[in-house]
C-alpha cells in the first residue's frame, strides 16, 4: 500500500505539472476570450430584484445605492426566511441575492473568559448566509439569479485575533465552491474577498470577548497591522524598550494603508456581478497577498 501511495504521489505531481505546461497558454487565451464576452454581455439590472443582507451602513449601504441607481429593486430586511418570502411576495421574483451581514470578534483565543462570546462570527457571517441561500434558491434557480458572497481576504491572510472572523469567511468560501459545483449553470455565484475597506470595521468597530459591539482604534490598529515582523509573543520583549514601540510602529504602518471607500468597492461588486464574474477582490492589489501564503512559508 505504501508503495502504491508513492506511486501516485509521484505520477500525480508529473502530470498536473506538464498539464500546467502545455495548457496554461490556451487556458488564459481561453480566460481572456470569455472575460471580453462577459465586457461586452453585462447583465441589465434595470427591474431586477435585489436582496440585501446587511445594508445598513458600509459595504452593504453602498451596494444598496449602486444597484438602486441601476434601476434594480432592492430589498434590505433582516431576517433569513422572514426577508426572503416578503422580498418574493412583494416583487413576484428574486433576482440578486448578496450576503453581506457580519460581525467582527477581535480578541486572542487564549483571552476569552467565555468561548462562545466568538460565536455571532460563525452564526451571522456564515450561517446567516446560508440560511439566507436556503430559502433563496429555488426563487433564483428559476430567475437564473445570482449569489454574490461577501467573503474576505483573511479567508486567506490570517490576522492575528480575528480567528473567528477568519474562520467564518474562510468557510463561506469553501462553502459556496461547494454550491458551485452543485448549482452548476442554475445560479451564478460571485466570491467577493474585499481587502482594506473604510468601513465602520476600519474604524475599529468590533465585537468584544464579552461579545459587545464596541469601537477600539487601538485594537484595530494592532489587528490589521503588519506588526512590524514581529511575532505576538515577543511583544513584550521589544515593549520593555519602549512602552509605545510596538504600537507606534503598528500604528505607523496602519495610516500608510491605503483604504479603498465602499462606495468604489460596491460599485466593483456590482460590475462583477453583473459581467457574471466568479470572483472579485477589492481592493485588486489585495490579490498579491494570496501569493504571501504560497510563497511565505514559515
Amino acid at each position: 500500500m505504501d508503495l502504491i501511495d508513492k506511486f501516485i504521489n509521484g505520477i500525480v505531481a508529473t502530470i498536473s505539472l506538464i498539464a500546467i505546461f502545455f495548457f496554461l497558454q490556451h487556458y488564459r487565451f481561453f480566460k481572456s476570450l470569455i472575460s471580453t464576452a462577459r465586457t461586452v454581455f453585462k447583465e441589465n439590472v434595470t427591474g431586477k430584484v435585489i436582496l440585501i443582507t446587511g445594508a445598513s451602513f458600509g459595504i452593504g449601504e453602498h451596494l444598496a445605492y449602486e444597484y438602486a441607481r441601476r434601476g434594480a429593486h432592492v430589498s434590505k430586511i433582516e431576517d433569513c426566511k422572514r426577508f426572503v418570502d416578503a422580498t418574493v411576495n412583494h416583487f413576484g421574483h428574486l433576482d440578486h441575492l448578496v450576503t453581506n451581514a457580519g460581525v467582527t470578534p477581535v480578541c486572542l483565543f487564549e483571552d476569552y473568559d467565555d468561548i462562545t462570546k466568538g460565536s455571532p462570527a460563525m452564526d451571522i457571517n456564515f450561517w446567516g448566509s446560508v440560511y439566507s441561500t436556503y430559502f433563496a434558491h429555488r426563487h433564483l434557480k428559476k430567475s437564473k439569479g445570482n449569489i454574490i458572497v461577501m467573503a474576505s481576504s483573511t479567508a486567506w491572510l490570517f490576522a492575528p485575533r480575528m480567528g473567528f472572523y477568519n474562520a467564518s469567511k474562510a468557510a463561506l468560501v469553501s462553502f459556496y465552491e461547494t454550491l458551485r459545483t452543485e448549482f452548476g449553470i442554475q445560479i451564478g455565484i460571485t466570491i467577493v474577498s474585499p481587502g482594506l475597506i473604510k468601513t465602520e470595521m476600519t474604524e475599529g468597530k468590533f465585537l468584544s470577548k464579552e461579545g459587545r459591539l464596541e469601537v477600539d482604534r487601538e485594537m484595530r490598529d494592532v489587528s490589521f497591522s503588519l506588526k512590524c515582523n514581529i511575532p505576538e509573543r515577543e511583544w513584550d520583549v521589544f515593549s520593555s524598550f519602549s512602552d509605545h514601540l510596538v504600537i507606534d510602529c503598528c500604528q505607523f504602518q496602519v495610516s500608510l494603508m491605503p483604504l479603498e471607500s465602499a462606495e468604489k468597492c460596491a460599485k466593483a461588486i456590482v460590475d462583477s456581478a453583473r459581467h457574471g464574474e466568479k470572483y472579485l477582490t477589492v481592493p485588486s492589489w489585495a490579490q498579491a497577498t494570496l501569493l504571501w501564503k504560497v510563497f511565505c512559508l514559515r
